[in-house]
């Protein structure tokens, strides 16, 4: 069994985790537009959303922000949006966020994009609570061992990997997913679970594509346990009934139901 949250990419997100007991991850302000102007409409959204469920994550706004770039405004930019995004994630009585690295591949030297990247995650985190969690996600990253290196080097509890095995699935990857499970395994913090085909980033259910998902979440249980992991897509229904009839998570009616369809279908093939 697995320790599993649902995203609120999917509209259902909410109730399903509340039937089904599991946590949520709040995406919403990963636009950052939801901190500005439209946080009033949002605030309510957010609060109903995280009515009875105690785990839970934040995903911090990544559009266009890049902590180590070479443009000094830009760094200043991604620093007060992510500021931003750790107030407004201690208002809601969260403690673990995730970001993204603004890695760019052919516009970043690895070796000074992780110098950069350093200095800035130290700096963030000197100030925050000691019971907050940065999670760092992979997702133009071509190879698992950069990512790694930043974590290494900042040297900082707080601050872990969210392996997003869709992203580490796509055709821009140059490693394959066993070797960024097997390299990422000691930094593990959170992992993201969706499907797609290679090409594009679908952000399907677990089922849906050509990544093997049952064998990654026994590998990633193998290695590390006692990780967490967000279903990251809008079919929120479907990824469920996956991890049930996969034994990743309990039976319940939504197994059965699926089951039956998937039995009554084949009397008629």
């Amino acid at each position: 069994m697995i320790r599993l949250h649902l995203s609120t990419i999917g509209k259902s997100a909410a109730d399903l985790a509340r039937r089904h007991g599991l946590g949520i991850e709040i995406a919403d302000y990963s636009y950052a537009v939801n901190m500005d102007s439209n946080f009033a409409h949002w605030e309510g959204i957010t609060h109903a959303n995280l009515f009875g469920i105690a785990n839970r994550i934040f995903h911090a706004p990544y559009s266009e922000l890049c902590p180590a770039s070479a443009d000094p405004l830009i760094v200043e930019v991604s620093r007060q949006r992510l500021d931003q995004a750790y107030k407004i994630m201690r208002y809601f009585d969260i403690n673990r966020m995730v970001v993204h690295s603004g890695y760019v591949p052919h516009l970043h030297h690895e070796d000074w994009f992780i110098g950069r990247s350093v200095a800035f995650w130290q700096d963030f985190l000197h100030d925050k609570s000691d019971n907050f969690s940065l999670l760092l996600e992979n997702v133009m990253e071509e190879s698992p061992e950069m990512l790694c290196e930043i974590i290494e080097k900042t040297d900082d509890t707080r601050f872990q990997l969210c392996l997003d095995i869709g992203h580490a699935g796509r055709a821009s990857s140059q490693a394959s997913i066993t070797h960024w499970i097997k390299a990422t395994a000691p930094y593990f913090g959170h992992v993201h679970i969706h499907n797609n085909y290679r090409m594009s980033d679908l952000h399907n259910p677990p089922g849906e594509g050509l990544i093997d998902m049952e064998l990654v979440l026994t590998k990633i249980i193998e290695l590390q346990h006692s990780t967490t992991f967000t279903a990251e897509t809008t079919k929120c229904e479907s990824a469920i009934a996956w991890f049930e009839i996969n034994g990743f998570l309990p039976a319940s009616d939504t197994e059965l139901q699926l089951t039956n369809v998937q039995h009554n279908a084949q009397r008629f093939l």
